[in-house]
């Protein structure tokens, strides 16, 4: 458990009020929370307890065996033997074949060796896109657990286009983190696209 999960723990009663009051009141027009609402098409509570939802650790448990097999692909091209000893068609024909299955193995951008570095690369990657995502929603939450507009929303009886101010100002904090994040992850995942085109055979 994390900073972010013990703040969703704590503030559960919070982020219901504010999507309630979204959901019932709504929000100033002109608002930045329209903006980021049309960009997450989530609730604030529901897209932090989506942010919670992401578990770097199972991604980084599979960077090792991923860096493994990369290296087992490595050694497999470079066990396959010379056609030494011996000349003719039937040798040349071997040492193309050869050649083709170590470039396979292990030898240009569409190697299985290579795919599976450049897996775990974007592992790693995803695992230090959750990690700071989590970070950045738990910092943003934290502000608003602590601000005046939570006191707003959660004590008295304030009218309700005070309360519409309060909910849309944290909902726009909490939307625009969720989103600049996802943002990040659809700029590593483009540059990755080179992972998503099948291996030619």
């Amino acid at each position: 458990m994390d900073r972010l999960d013990e703040l969703l723990n704590v503030a559960g009663d919070l982020l219901e009020r504010v999507d309630t009051v979204l959901s019932e009141v709504g929000a100033p027009g002109g608002h930045d929370v329209w903006r980021e609402l049309r960009r997450v098409r989530l609730l604030p509570g529901d897209a932090a307890r989506a942010v919670a939802a992401l578990h770097p650790t199972a991604i980084l448990d599979a960077v090792p065996e991923l860096r493994a097999d990369a290296r087992v692909y490595a050694d497999l091209a470079d066990a396959l033997p010379l056609a030494s000893g011996w000349t003719g068609e039937a040798a040349e024909a071997y040492e193309t074949a050869r050649r083709t299955a170590a470039e396979h193995l292990n030898g240009g951008p569409d190697s299985l060796g290579h795919r599976m570095s450049a897996t775990a690369d974007l592992a790693d990657s995803l695992t230090g896109w959750m990690l700071r995502t989590r970070a950045g929603v738990a910092a943003v939450l934290a502000g608003a657990m602590l601000s005046t507009e939570a006191i707003v929303l959660t004590a008295g009886d304030h009218p309700p286009s005070d309360q519409a101010d309060a909910a849309a100002a944290i909902g726009a904090r909490l939307l625009r983190a969720a989103a600049d994040a996802y943002d990040e992850a659809e700029d590593l995942l483009t540059g990755s696209a080179d992972l998503q085109t099948p291996l030619s055979v």
